[in-house]
């Protein structure tokens, strides 16, 4: 009788480049050049990545996003990887005491699974600071001290979804009660692209938007280009905004990026921010590629101003 051969467990490349946003073509040439990271072959010949590997991956490509050249990081283990990223800090906690103890209390909340706490602590944020610097102030300094304690395995994965569900459910609510009956312009559509499944993206830039009196309408997450293009032209949109999380491959943001762009009519703006565009700007001609959330509003006005312009005689 013939033993049935085992799938080895891990991810293959595609998915490895879907999770990390490390493309597939740079992982097959640091496994050429550095070694690492080192899959095993499945029974079709294809590269499968241990568990362990990917949390590797995930650790150098926030150092790389930092700034740090892969060469330094690869020879690594995990642990320092994690002790430089802690070094390296990003934009967390900062060194207000107050701030940081107020992080470390969200985080406990999340790893406890206290749901009320958490809710209620973010609520008292948002009330405190105001939409706009809640979005800036508290969440995205915060979804970096998640996202670092996942990656450093202090996290589980429901945990993060924990996080990610509460935040979404109130920027939801404070959105609702931003948002004008009428259709002022500009009207901005929101969405992702196909394989990008992250939605609070998406959330953060309405809440910039929204209180400026701008008209949002979200199309939701993965949605096909040609769709994108075609809902653009059907409902007189005039600026489309795309999110890419790190996780998202930059080589498929920047070809999707370029191909819509090319699609859409030039009286459409094409907006595009997230960490899985980290230093893309010059690659995207003809696309407002914004590094921070604080810049939108100010686009907003200069898209505004330039309307109104060409509007006059």
């Amino acid at each position: 009788m013939n033993t049935p051969t085992l799938a080895p467990a891990g991810l293959p490349i595609a998915a490895v480049e879907r999770d990390t946003g490390l493309a597939k073509d740079t992982l097959r040439v640091w496994e050429r050049r550095y070694g690492f990271p080192l899959p095993v072959r499945d029974s079709h010949g294809e590269r499968v990545y241990s568990p362990e590997q990917v949390d590797k991956l995930r650790l150098i490509r926030r150092l790389i996003d930092q700034g740090l050249r892969p060469a330094k990081l690869i020879g690594l283990d995990p642990q320092a990887l994690g002790q430089m990223l802690d070094e390296l800090g990003g934009p967390r906690a900062d060194d207000d005491p107050e701030r940081t103890a107020h992080f470390q209390a969200i985080l406990k909340f999340v790893r406890l699974h206290l749901h009320e706490d958490l809710r209620r602590t973010l609520q008292q944020s948002l009330m405190k600071t105001g939409l706009q610097q809640f979005v800036t102030g508290v969440v995205a300094p915060l979804n970096h001290v998640v996202g670092d304690a996942w990656l450093r395995g202090e996290l589980e994965v429901a945990e993060e979804h924990l996080y990610t569900e509460q935040v979404q459910n109130i920027l939801r609510t404070a959105i609702s009660t931003q948002t004008s009956t009428t259709r002022e312009r500009p009207i901005v559509m929101l969405t992702t692209f196909p394989d990008e499944q992250h939605a609070l993206g998406l959330l953060m830039v309405e809440a910039m938007i929204a209180p400026e009196g701008a008209c949002c309408v979200s199309l939701g997450i993965q949605t096909p280009l040609e769709d994108i293009r075609a809902a653009a032209t059907a409902g007189r949109f005039d600026i489309i905004a795309v999110s890419f999380s790190g996780a998202y491959p930059a080589r498929l943001a920047i070809e999707g990026l370029r191909s819509l762009r090319t699609a859409l009519p030039e009286t459409i703006a094409l907006w595009a921010g997230g960490a899985g565009l980290r230093g893309a700007e010059r690659k995207l001609p003809g696309v407002k590629v914004f590094k921070t959330l604080e810049e939108v509003p100010a686009a907003l006005h200069a898209w505004r101003r330039d309307a109104e312009a060409t509007l006059q005689p």
